[in-house]
């Protein structure tokens, strides 16, 4: 898999761009704020319909454009990407609207020159992005690793990605539900519809959840151990699913309750994961409805990281957090292109300047291999001079691209 031709039009500081790629590594250096981090933001958003920056989608807007006082402006994002079975046109468009006072803003996808949902869009292009900000994962906030659950798991899976967005509107009902019978005293009498939906949605979620991470986890514990630290640190990773009441441990949250659980998920079905979420609420009622929200289920997941056996957020180093990061990305690509058949993109934004020497060999070991990858950098000369030969090195200036093999020389 990999982009051979990005269109953009009126997308961050891009009003109008065409762009050429080969199926190799290519290079986008220049200063910083001239647009590369942009063009990868613009792949990313193709592949997953979500920004890696933006808070809102209408922030993608070109500023000069979004600033003019037509009635209309437009955004488009358009790829050509090479796959298995043929070549598919991907096309994203962006697009606000003036009426009078009344300003709206709406997302369009097309596939093939068709519109699509938002979610058939997904799959169709499929990416692993590397930022520097990523050592989040390790010690950020529990809703950055349910995010990158779901971004990974719904370019692969359909069905978890349905499921996902079915749970999260039935459990806006639930929660309406809950607040209504505390506040009003109505509700009650369609509570236990919301929740025998909520049970068979969470339980899909939690297993397909469980199944990945034990799948990833496998991957990046042999690239950490075998390849990035000589066999000196051992590499876990664990799913935590709320899939208990505070009864279980006697008020307490227990990470070791949730480790157990999760080792259960591993070997269970989808049913038998939606009879214990369903136990698992029936005991959590009184302290939903005391709080007028939803306690336990997968918007409560979170995973974690111990090297030798400890916290990795609470007890590592910054470069133990970031050769963990370094093998769980290893260990996506692996798992990816397991799954699909097909290696997935690998954009890579200012990552190589992050790591030592061995590690960015390892790293640009793994795109020679014939992977398509797009990188970033401020300095080219950090690269070596084999890979800049093999690479399609292009130097962005201001919302322009050019050819850039000559200022290597």
């Amino acid at each position: 898999m990999y982009i051979n031709h990005l269109s953009l039009t009126n997308f961050r500081n891009y009003g109008r761009l065409e762009l050429d790629f080969g199926p190799q590594a290519t290079l986008l250096y220049g200063a910083n704020a001239q647009g590369k981090t942009n063009l990868l933001e613009a792949m990313y958003y193709l592949a997953t319909t979500r920004s890696q920056h933006a808070a809102l989608d209408n922030q993608l807007l070109n500023w000069e454009a979004d600033l003019a006082e037509d009635p209309l402006v437009v955004g488009r994002l358009v790829a050509r990407v090479e796959r298995r079975e043929g070549e598919r046109l991907l096309e994203m468009r962006l697009i606000r609207e003036q009426q009078g006072d009344q300003i709206s803003f709406r997302r369009e996808a097309l596939v093939d020159r068709r519109k699509v949902r938002l979610m058939d869009l997904l799959g169709n292009l499929r990416v692993v992005l590397f930022l520097p900000q990523d050592v989040q994962l390790v010690t950020g906030a529990p809703g950055d690793r349910r995010r990158y659950l779901d971004i990974t798991l719904c370019q692969t899976d359909p069905v978890y990605c349905r499921t996902l967005s079915r749970y999260n509107k039935v459990l806006e009902q639930r929660n309406a539900a809950l607040r209504s019978i505390v506040e009003e005293g109505k509700g009650r009498d369609v509570l236990p519809v919301f929740t025998e939906k909520l049970v068979d949605l969470g339980g899909t979620i939690f297993a397909k959840r469980a199944s990945f991470v034990a799948a990833i986890a496998r991957e990046a514990q042999r690239i950490h151990y075998e390849e990035l630290t000589d066999g000196r640190e051992t590499l876990r990773l664990h799913y935590l699913p709320r899939l208990y009441s505070a009864s279980y441990t006697n008020g307490s949250d227990s990470t070791a309750a949730q480790m157990e659980w999760a080792e259960w998920l591993e070997s269970a079905s989808a049913e038998q994961a939606a009879e214990r979420f369903r136990h698992a609420l029936h005991e959590a009622r009184e302290t939903d409805l005391a709080r007028g929200r939803t306690t336990l289920g997968p918007q409560r997941d979170d995973w974690m990281f111990m090297v030798n056996g400890r916290d990795l957020g609470s007890f590592g180093s910054r470069g133990q957090q970031r050769t963990a990061i370094l093998a769980l990305k290893m260990g996506e690509i692996e798992w990816m292109a397991a799954e699909t058949e097909e290696t997935p993109v690998l954009l890579l934004d200012e990552v190589v300047a992050e790591l030592d020497e061995r590690r960015r060999a390892l790293l640009l070991g793994y795109i020679q291999q014939g992977t398509q990858a797009i990188l970033t950098a401020t300095d080219p000369s950090m690269f070596t001079d084999a890979f800049l030969e093999q690479a399609q090195t292009l130097e962005v200036q201001d919302g322009r691209v050019v050819e850039g093999k000559s200022a290597l020389v």
